[in-house]
C-alpha cells in the first residue's frame, strides 16, 4: 500500500502497548468522564501528567504520587463522575491553598493602607477571589486550551492600583471620602474591560481598568495578534517587573509598620523610622528574615509544597507562641501583630455597597486615564509572554489568540460585576497540573472551593499574623528584584541592562506611569543608536567582478568586463532610517570625491535593495539628495530588488525619486547588469560605421543610450571606445576579404577569442553540424532529460532556467548569437541541470550526440581539439554563473 508524504507526515507518534499491559492500564485507570473535552467546544490534546520540563512519563512513586493514588482507590467503587472529582481533589487543595495566600498578600494591599482606604484591606481580599473565581470558571469552561488553567489577579499591578487611588483621592480631597471610593471603584473594574469590564466610582475606577483591560485583550485575539505582542522588547516588562519588585519591598515595610504610603520616602528619616525604632525594626525584620529564609531552603530543596506548607507553618507557630506567653490578642492587634479588621464583620459583597455612580467626580475619573493605559500597556504584555512559557512547560500546544480571547472574556465580566483584572497564572497552573490537576472538572472543583472562602468573609483576617503578610509580599519583591537584576546579569546586553536598571530607579523615585515611558524611550534611543550602528552596506565593489547571467561570445564579455569598471555595486540590508542612511550617503559621496572620481570615474551606481525591509521619509530624501549629487556627474542611479508597487517603492515614489531624470529600476539585481551591459554594449555598436554583424541583445529594450554625444569626448567614453577597439573590433567577425559560409562565421564568434579558429583544421567538422530554424517558443530540452546533443547559436536568443529545491528561486540564463548550449551535459553524458526554451526565433547548428559519436570515431583529433575548446568557453559560462548565484542575495 502505497502513501503520499503528506500523509504520512501528518500521522503522530504512538507506541504500542501489548495487549496484556492495555487491559492491565484499563483496569487500574477507568475511563473518565472526557474532561478533555471542553464545554465551550474546544479542541485539545489532553495529558494526563506533566512535569516542569514537558516530560510526560509517568512519575515517580513519592508522597504527591501516593495522594493521587489513595484518591483513585476511593474512586474505584465510584461513578465515572465522582472518581474525576475525587481525583481532583488533591489538586483543588493545593490550588486552594495558593488562593488563600495569594488573597492574603495581593487582596490586603491592592488598596493603599492609609487614608480613607485604611479599612479596605478585607474590601480587596473579596475583590481578588470574586476576580479569581471569574477567571477559574471562564478557562475550565474551554475559553482557555489549558485544561487545568488557573487564573487570578497579577500582583504587578498592585503599584498602578495605588498611584489610581492615591491620584483620585488627590483630585476630589480627603472631606469626600465617599466620592473617593466610587471613583476608584469605577476606575478598577473600568481597567478590567480595557484588559478583558465594570462600573463602579473609587470603585468606578476599578471597573474601569478592568473593562480596559478585557477589551483590549478582545481585539488582540480577534485581529490575531497575540504573537505579534510577544516580540516587544523583553526588557522593558523585565525592568518594570523589577520596579514592581521594588515597590514590594516597600509595601512589606508599611503593611508591618503600618506606614500610609505617603508619608514613605526616600530619606534619612524614614531610614531611622524603619532602622533605628526597635519598635518598628521588631515589626518588619521577622517577616523580612521569613522570606530570606524561605529562599534559602527553597535554593536547596525544590519542591512545589515547600512554599504553601511553610505559610501555613508560620502562623501555627505564631499562636503557639502566643498560647505559651499568654499574650493578649487586642494588644497584640493594637501593638501592630495582628491585621485590626474594622470592618470583618462585613460580608464578602459589602465591596458592591462601595458603588455609587452618582457619587463618581467623573473629572478625577478621566484624571487617571493616562495611568489606566500605562496599566494596560503593562497587562497585554503577560499572557503572550506566560502563555507559550507554560506550554513549553507543559508540552501542549495551544492557541496564543485563543488565550488572549479567554483573558478578554474573564476581564470583561470581571469588570461587568465590578472587581479587578486577572490572567493565567504561570506558577499557579504549573503547580496544579503537576499534583494530577489536568482537567476541566479540577478548574470547576477549585472555582468551588475558592467560592467557600469567600462566603466564609474576611473575618479570618483579623486573626492572620501580619509577619506572614508581610513575608510573602517580601517573598514576591524579592522574587521580583533578582528576575530583574541578578537572573538577567549574563543574559542581556549592557544597554539593555542599563534600561531595566534605570526603568526601576525611575519607578522607585518618581512613579510607574514615568517608569513605563521612560523605559519606551529609552529603549527607542538605544534601537536607534545600535541600529545606526549595523551595517547597512552589505557589500560595494565594482561591475568587472559580477557579470550578468547571459552567455554571450567571448569578445563581448572581454569587453564588458573591462567597461563595467564605471559601473559600482553597493548592496543594502536593513531598514533604511536617518540612523543608517547616514553611511549609506557618506558611501556614495566617498566615491564622487574628486581624487577618486580621478582614478575610477564610474558611469552607472546600481543600488541593490533585495534585503531592505523598508525605506523611511528620511532615508528616500537622502536618496534624492543622492540622486542630485549624481546626475551633476552624468551617473545613472539603477534601483533594483523591488517592484514599483513595494512598500519600498512606494516609499520612494513619495518623494518623486523613481521619475527624476538619470533613475532606473528593475525587479532583479540581474535584470540591472544586463540593463547596464546592453547599454555598453550599444554604445560601442552605435559610434561604430563598419559593424558587418548586428548585435542581438537580451532583456528590456532601450532605443536610447542614457549617455548621448561622442564616445570619446570624455575619459568614460573614451575608456568604451579602447575597450572596443581591444576585444570587440578585432574578433567581432571575419575579414570582409575572407568571407566564410555559415556555420564557420559563427564558429569564429564563438571560439576565437579563446584559440585561432583556422579554416582548413575545423572545415572537416562543418558536415557534422545541422542547421536548424526554430520559432520562439520552441522548448529545446527540459530538466532532466536525456542529452540529444550540443547547439551553436547563429541568431535569436535562448533562455534557460535553473529549478532548484525550495525555497531557492531559479536562476534565468540568456544566450546571444555567437555562443553554445547544452555542452556539458553533452559531453557528460549525463542529465540536462536546466530546461531551454527559444526566447526570439533562432537559427541554431546542432551537433547531435550521435554527430560526436561519429567525429570521435572518425576524426579523434579534431574531436579532442573542438572538445578542448568546448571546455573553455564552458568553464568561464559556469564561472560566471556560480558568482551570479553566489552573489544574488
Amino acid at each position: 500500500m502505497h502513501r503520499s508524504l503528506s500523509v504520512i507526515g501528518e500521522q503522530t507518534y504512538s507506541p504500542v502497548t501489548p495487549p496484556a499491559q492495555a487491559v492491565r492500564i484499563a483496569e487500574a485507570e477507568p475511563p473518565s468522564s472526557d474532561e478533555s473535552v471542553p464545554l465551550l467546544a474546544d479542541l485539545e490534546a489532553n495529558h494526563r501528567t506533566y512535569h516542569s520540563n514537558g516530560d510526560s512519563r509517568p512519575e515517580a512513586i513519592g508522597k504527591r504520587s501516593a495522594v493521587k493514588n489513595v484518591g483513585l482507590r476511593i474512586a474505584k467503587a465510584s461513578g465515572p463522575f465522582a472518581k474525576d472529582v475525587l481525583r481532583s481533589i488533591p489538586a483543588a487543595i493545593l490550588g486552594t491553598l495558593l488562593n488563600i495566600l495569594d488573597g492574603i498578600s495581593y487582596g490586603m494591599i491592592i488598596f493603599p493602607a492609609s487614608g480613607v482606604f485604611a479599612d479596605l484591606g478585607g474590601v480587596g481580599v473579596s475583590m481578588f477571589f470574586v476576580s479569581a473565581i471569574i477567571a477559574q470558571v471562564v478557562y475550565s469552561a474551554g475559553a482557555s486550551g489549558f485544561s487545568g488553567a488557573n487564573g487570578s489577579m497579577m500582583i504587578e499591578v498592585v503599584p498602578f492600583f495605588h498611584l489610581i487611588a492615591n491620584g483620585i483621592a488627590e483630585e476630589i480631597g480627603e472631606d469626600d471620602p465617599h466620592a473617593i471610593i466610587a471613583t476608584t471603584m469605577v476606575a478598577f473594574a473600568f481597567s478590567s474591560i480595557l484588559t478583558g469590564g465594570c462600573t463602579c466610582p473609587y470603585a468606578s475606577s476599578v471597573a474601569m481598568l478592568t473593562y480596559l483591560t478585557g477589551l483590549t485583550f478582545f481585539v488582540l485575539g480577534a485581529l490575531r495578534l497575540g504573537t505579534l505582542i510577544g516580540f516587544f522588547p523583553r526588557h522593558i516588562l523585565v525592568g518594570c517587573i523589577g520596579g514592581v519588585g521594588v515597590f514590594l519591598v516597600i509595601t512589606g515595610l508599611t503593611v508591618s509598620t503600618r506606614l500610609s504610603d505617603d508619608d514613605f520616602s526616600l530619606s534619612f528619616a524614614t531610614f531611622k523610622f524603619f532602622v533605628l525604632n526597635l519598635r518598628n525594626l521588631s515589626l518588619w525584620l521577622p517577616a523580612f528574615c521569613l522570606a530570606v529564609l524561605l529562599r534559602l531552603i527553597t535554593h536547596k530543596w525544590d519542591h512545589q509544597l515547600i512554599f504553601p506548607i511553610y505559610f501555613c507553618i508560620i502562623p501555627a507557630v505564631f499562636y503557639v507562641i502566643v498560647a505559651a506567653a499568654g499574650f493578649d490578642l487586642g494588644t497584640l492587634r493594637n501593638t501592630g501583630w495582628l491585621f485590626d479588621m474594622g470592618t470583618s464583620s462585613d460580608p464578602w459583597y459589602h465591596f458592591y455597597t462601595l458603588f455609587d455612580f452618582r457619587a463618581v467626580k467623573w473629572a478625577a475619573l478621566g484624571s487617571t486615564m493616562p495611568t489606566q493605559f500605562a496599566l494596560l500597556f503593562f497587562n497585554i504584555l503577560h499572557p503572550p509572554l506566560n502563555v507559550p512559557a507554560l506550554a513549553v512547560s507543559l508540552a501542549h500546544d495551544v492557541d496564543t489568540d485563543k488565550e488572549l480571547v479567554a483573558h478578554g472574556y474573564s476581564n470583561v465580566l470581571a469588570g461587568l460585576v465590578g472587581t479587578v483584572p486577572n490572567y493565567l497564572v504561570y506558577v499557579n497552573t504549573l503547580l496544579f497540573y503537576r499534583v494530577g490537576g489536568d482537567t476541566r472538572l479540577s478548574g470547576f472543583v477549585l472555582a468551588g472551593t475558592t467560592t467557600v472562602l469567600l462566603l466564609v468573609g474576611t473575618g479570618p483576617i483579623a486573626f492572620i499574623p501580619v509577619m506572614v503578610v508581610g513575608a510573602l509580599i517580601f517573598v514576591l519583591g524579592i522574587d521580583l528584584v533578582k528576575e530583574a537584576l541578578w537572573d538577567t546579569r549574563h543574559r542581556v546586553s549592557r544597554t539593555e541592562y542599563i534600561t531595566i536598571a534605570s526603568i526601576m530607579i525611575v519607578m522607585t523615585v518618581w512613579d510607574f506611569v514615568m517608569g513605563v515611558l521612560f523605559g519606551i524611550v529609552v529603549s527607542c534611543v538605544f534601537f536607534v543608536v545600535q541600529s545606526s550602528q549595523r551595517r547597512s552596506i552589505r557589500a560595494l565593489y565594482s561591475g568587472d567582478s559580477v557579470l550578468s547571467t547571459v552567455r554571450r561570445p567571448g569578445a563581448h564579455r572581454e569587453y564588458l568586463r573591462d567597461v563595467s569598471k564605471q559601473t559600482t555595486i553597493l548592496r543594502l540590508q536593513g531598514f533604511m532610517f536617518f540612523g543608517t542612511i547616514t553611511h549609506v550617503e557618506e558611501a556614495i559621496r566617498a566615491l564622487l570625491d574628486e581624487p577618486v572620481w580621478r582614478r575610477t570615474p564610474i558611469r552607472f551606481l546600481v543600488l541593490d535593495l533585495a534585503l531592505v525591509a523598508g525605506v523611511d521619509m528620511s532615508a528616500a530624501e537622502a536618496f534624492v539628495r543622492v540622486q542630485r549629487l549624481l546626475e551633476s556627474k552624468s551617473v545613472i542611479l539603477v534601483f533594483c530588488g523591488f517592484t514599483f508597487e513595494s512598500s519600498v517603492g512606494h516609499a520612494l515614489r513619495n518623494v518623486g525619486l523613481l521619475d527624476m531624470q538619470g533613475v532606473e529600476l528593475f525587479e532583479t539585481f540581474s535584470d540591472a547588469i544586463e540593463w547596464t551591459e546592453n547599454i555598453y554594449l550599444r554604445a560601442w555598436f552605435t559610434a561604430q560605421k563598419t559593424e558587418v554583424l548586428p548585435v542581438t541583445l537580451p532583456g528590456r529594450q532601450d532605443d536610447v543610450i542614457p549617455f548621448p554625444g561622442s564616445v570619446v569626448d570624455s575619459p568614460r567614453r573614451a575608456a568604451l571606445v579602447n575597450a572596443g577597439w581591444r576585444t570587440i573590433a578585432r574578433d567581432h567577425a571575419p575579414p570582409s576579404d575572407q568571407h566564410q559560409p555559415e556555420p564557420f562565421n559563427t564558429l569564429v564568434r564563438a571560439f576565437s577569442p579563446y584559440e585561432a579558429i583556422d579554416r582548413d583544421t575545423y572545415a572537416p567538422l562543418l558536415p557534422y553540424l545541422a542547421r536548424m530554424a526554430v520559432p520562439a517558443g520552441t522548448v529545446l530540452w527540459t530538466q532532466g532529460a536525456r542529452p540529444d546533443g550540443l547547439y551553436v547559436v547563429e541568431a535569436g536568443i535562448l533562455r534557460a532556467t535553473y529549478a532548484f529545491a525550495e525555497p531557492t528561486p531559479p536562476m534565468v540564463e540568456s544566450m546571444v548569437p555567437g555562443t553554445i548550449a547544452g555542452e556539458l551535459s553533452t559531453l557528460a553524458g549525463l542529465e540536462r541541470n536546466a530546461t531551454c526554451v527559444v526566447e526570439r526565433a533562432a537559427v541554431l547548428w546542432k551537433l547531435s550526440t550521435e554527430s560526436l559519436e561519429r567525429l570521435e570515431h572518425e576524426q579523434p583529433e579534431l574531436a579532442r581539439a573542438f572538445t578542448r575548446l568546448i571546455l573553455k568557453v564552458a568553464k568561464l559560462d559556469y564561472d560566471i554563473l556560480i558568482t551570479a548565484l553566489a552573489t544574488r542575495q
